[in-house]
Formats: C-alpha cells, structure tokens, sequence
C-alpha cells in the first residue's frame, strides 16, 4: 500500500507539501524525503516524535544512535511506517536541524493502491514557499499546571540588586574552596 502524507511546516503561512511512500518504507527513508521535498541539503539532524491526536510529543526516534551503548536506541532504519501510522495513528512531529529547529506536522491523509509506473517516494503537491528562517518557537509551560504561578514574592528586578549588599564567599571564609 501506498501511504500519502501532508508535511506541514509549524508557521504561521501555508506552508506543506504531501508525499507518497511506500508503507514498509522506513522513517529514513521518510525523512529523506521530507527533506528532499522542502529544499533542505540533509546535512543535519533530524528525529520524528510520537504524539498524540492532539500533537503532544511522546517518544523520540532519532536519525543517529546517541545512547551510552551502541545498538540500544532504535533509529529512524529501525521503523517501518506501517509499524507506527495507520488509520487510526495518523500523526507524528518531525524536527529538522536542532540549531534552527524545522518542526513539521506529518499526518497521514490516505492509504492507496500504488499507482502502475509511479516510483516511490513521490512529492504530489507543493504549496508556500519555504522561508529563509526557521520560525521561533516559544516554549511556555502551562500554567494551569504550575503550582507555583500564584506565588508573589513582592521582589521586583531593583530588589534583586540589593540583595547582594556586598556580601561574597570571601567573606565567609569559603574562598580556600575555590582556589
């Protein structure tokens, strides 16, 4: 079978294209394709993230082994799209370049017959074009969760400063640890 994807760059514009890959592909091959499909040279790191229907991020699966033993972390060559999307698990978050940080949402669109003659991957549509910066991303907790965000403690930037009154290690006799 043959699996049709929608990569969605996380901007602000329209920015996606959608392949086709084979499902017993791998997400290396996959990611090959990604970027081939967005202009990218393949020269950094990527991973795919699980997640959820939602888009929360699960689990990792690199491009490169990086455990502390060699041969214990799975990697992209180690997955088989069909072993983690189908019709009921149609999302995963790839990242590509971990300094500029890409990050895409890939949902699976269709499971299709293969067409006679098609090579595979293949890049069906292309729309937007891609900027010359990644977007910023803001990483925020939620602060329902944060059971601190009521605390107040009255300080204030100015507060701050004179905290240190002048005081340092030297002045409490600590200063034969540091040398």
């Amino acid at each position: 079978m043959i699996y049709k994807f929608r990569v969605i760059l996380d901007t602000e514009e329209d920015i996606f294209r959608d392949i086709a890959i084979q499902e017993d592909d791998t997400l290396e091959d996959f990611h090959n394709a990604i970027f081939n499909a967005f202009g990218f040279d393949g020269m950094e790191v990527a991973s795919f993230y699980t997640c959820d229907e939602t888009w929360n991020q699960e689990d990792e699966i690199s491009l490169f082994d990086g455990g502390d033993i060699p041969g214990e972390q799975k990697i992209m060559s180690d997955y088989v799209l069909s072993d983690l999307l189908d019709k009921q698990n149609t999302k995963i978050i790839y990242v590509y370049d971990f300094i500029s940080m890409w990050t895409f949402l890939v949902e699976l669109a269709s499971v299709e017959e293969p067409q006679v003659g098609e090579s595979y991957p293949a890049l069906l549509f292309s729309h937007g074009e891609m900027p010359d910066e990644a977007g910023e991303k803001m990483f925020e907790a939620d602060e329902a969760n944060n059971p601190y965000s009521d605390y107040d403690d009255d300080y204030d930037e100015d507060d701050l400063d004179q905290l240190d009154g002048g005081d340092n290690f030297e002045d409490y006799g600590f200063e034969e640890n540091w040398n």
